[in-house]
């Protein structure tokens, strides 16, 4: 007999409206629908509806869903230890902790676990500032970093603005992006070199002895899939290295082949001091996070108590997931396949699909992390929708949306931008169905065009 109750789609809506408070939600404007279940890149509601997912959730389930070898590692972990705190030796733990070492760039040898994202980039800050004694921290405007206290100060974009007053120390800096310069480049070239020369601007008249820390996501996820143009992350790593600032790679999205490597930051041959990472380490098949750790900032802590810890962390069930998802990777070519499905079907789909609709701005991305950015008119590069819109401003991006959903198809929409992120496992056949029906669905976001 199971004590798990047997719901129907009906009960599943009903107490969620009852009973649940979502993030990121005016609760009364919502309508969640109901999943009863998912397998590979696909997941179905209550009235067998399927749809193909092109955004791996939160661009988390990169293995795709119900991996068996990986459902399997959990239940066989779950029959050995469920539980255990984080002040003793664990062999998931420890295995976990070593494969990610080896797996990461230069001397990243040491493990900080969290429970995600936000947890990982909160630690990571700490272990800067400590480390450094300095308090300030330069992070991006286009970026987004979790919604804990400290991670939601760091975060750039609009979902900050409700939560300050935050934490004192933030400085923001302007990121690469060609197709809308900052900096009125013309070429990748003149960008690298105006955003780097715009960051020594800051550090200069901030004052390079106050700053602990420049964390920047290496390929910018939520916020546009801005892939930085070559040399602009080794010019952060040589401004960091003069300075004495500790560089963070938060690599939470851009982790574990969606980026076509283990991090995406070795694309570029670039090694930071601190990598934070989450949902794809296990696809978040249970809760868990991190941070790669170089050995400098471990010997600050080597006869210094470092002041910070979770109950959770490094938690077996989560660490024993990772353990598996990792030796999947390898077994079955993960990381290859999401390089290759991107330069061979993703990348040259969206090219054509860019040719074919006006409503396309720019298509930008790698392996399986892409952005469509859409406008109403390609000459000015004016948004399909402002900045941040809301209610009826935002009509255009909902209606695409939901001209996907109809279509069988699960979009991951944010600001003026639809972005392909489908699990890095996707088949070369359901990449091209997904893409067909995203060119259709496109036809709708054409309409605005003026």
């Amino acid at each position: 007999m199971s004590d798990l109750p047997e719901l129907s789609g009906t009960d599943v809506h009903e107490l969620d409206r009852a009973h649940v408070f979502h993030s990121w939600s005016a609760q009364e404007q919502i309508d969640p629908l109901p999943i009863a279940s998912a397998q590979g890149v696909r997941f179905t509601d209550y009235d067998g509806r399927e749809f193909l997912d092109f955004s791996s959730q939160l661009v988390n389930v990169n293995i795709g869903y119900q991996h068996p070898r990986l459902v399997a590692a959990i239940q066989e972990q779950a029959g050995r230890m469920t539980t255990l705190a984080p002040g003793f030796a664990q062999d998931m733990r420890s295995e976990a902790a070593r494969m990610l070492a080896e797996r990461s760039p230069g001397d990243l040898d040491h493990v900080f676990f969290t429970n995600g994202g936000a947890e990982a980039n909160e630690n990571a800050l700490r272990m800067a500032r400590i480390h450094t004694g300095r308090h300030k921290v330069l992070a991006a405007y286009r970026s987004y970093h979790g919604a804990t206290a400290g991670a939601i100060a760091l975060t750039g974009d609009p979902r900050r603005w409700a939560s300050e007053p935050g934490m004192p120390g933030v400085v923001r800096y302007w990121g690469p992006y060609l197709y809308r310069s900052a900096f009125h480049a013309t070429s990748e070239e003149q960008e690298c070199g105006r955003a780097l020369q715009h960051l020594r601007d800051v550090i200069a008249v901030e004052g390079p002895g106050t700053i602990a820390a420049i964390i920047l996501e290496t390929v910018v996820g939520t916020n546009g899939i801005l892939v930085p143009p070559e040399g602009y992350l080794a010019g952060v790593r040589a401004i960091c290295d003069e300075h004495g600032i500790v560089m963070i790679a938060d690599e939470v999205m851009s982790g574990f082949a969606r980026c076509g490597e283990w991090f995406a930051i070795q694309r570029w041959g670039v090694t930071p001091d601190l990598i934070t990472f989450a949902k794809g380490v296990n696809s978040g098949y249970v809760p868990l996070g991190g941070v790669l750790v170089s050995q400098a900032i471990r010997e600050t802590f080597a006869d210094r108590p470092y002041p910070g810890g979770l109950t959770y962390q490094g938690h077996p069930l989560a660490c024993a997931s990772a353990v598996a998802s990792m030796r999947i990777f390898e077994d079955e070519g993960v990381i290859a396949h999401s390089e290759r499905v991107g330069a061979e079907v993703i990348g040259p789909g969206l090219a054509e699909i860019a040719e074919r609709h006006p409503s396309v701005g720019e298509v930008r991305g790698m392996a399986t992390f892409w952005a469509v950015e859409l406008v109403r008119d390609r000459e000015t590069r004016e948004p399909l929708v402002p900045y941040n819109a809301s209610g009826e401003a935002a009509a255009p991006m909902a209606a695409f949306g939901a001209a996907c959903k109809e279509r069988g198809l699960w979009p991951f929409v944010h600001f003026n931008r639809t972005h392909v992120v489908p699990p890095c496992v996707i088949s070369d056949d359901d990449a091209r169905e997904g893409l067909a029906i995203l060119d259709d669905a496109l036809s709708v976001a054409d309409s605005y065009v003026r």
